[in-house]
């Protein structure tokens, strides 16, 4: 029986999988996306995102410090632990959660095996969407919020129509022909020699 097992051991020992972990972990934080197998991915995502999330606790030094050597000790690499609070931590400051996104790519030809793109969701240039826009745009719930009715942005294009100016009427300027070269009437008229 099964009960209460909802660790994915990835077919490894602990200490195996502690490692594989702390790697992909450092290397996804350094390079912002990685391709990897689908369960090493989902694996990496229930590991890294409380990292992440230890990046905006913390008012004080003493604090700050603390989740310094708490990170560290699951990562083993300063250089991933100082990319992780200078660079992402600001970054995603504004994020309540859900810090990475696996994309689907297929099988692996070799041994068919399930690979996924796992990338931080703040640093994909693709989609064009930042953690400062969506913080302009308010807070967002699942349940949404009451529509607002249609009629003002009706009225505000209305407005804005009267505000531009009419265009003016142009004079138009014809260009004449210049006379043709010798060779070339003969061209155009089809008679050519």
């Amino acid at each position: 029986m099964r009960h209460g097992d909802k660790i994915k051991n990835l077919s490894r020992t602990k200490a195996h999988r502690d490692a594989l972990l702390a790697n992909l972990g450092s290397q996804l934080i350094v390079n912002k996306r990685i391709v990897t197998t689908l369960a090493k991915a989902k694996s990496l995502r229930v590991y890294v995102e409380p990292l992440i999330t230890k990046t905006r606790k913390g008012e004080s030094k003493e604090q700050i410090m603390h989740q310094h050597r708490v990170v560290f000790s699951y990562l083993k690499d300063k250089h991933a632990v100082k990319e992780l609070f200078t660079v992402i931590g600001p970054k995603v400051a504004s994020r309540p959660g859900g810090y990475t996104r696996i994309i689907k790519l297929g099988t692996r030809l070799g041994d068919n095996a399930e690979l996924a793109l796992i990338e931080l969701v703040d640093f994909n240039e693709v989609y064009g969407k930042t953690a400062a826009t969506t913080a302009e745009a308010g807070k967002r719930t699942r349940r949404g919020r009451a529509k607002k009715s249609a009629e003002p942005k009706a009225e505000a294009a209305a407005e804005a129509k009267a505000d531009t100016p009419a265009v003016e009427d142009a004079t138009v300027v014809e260009e004449t022909p210049a006379a043709p070269v010798e060779g070339e009437a003969d061209v155009q008229k089809g008679t050519g020699e």
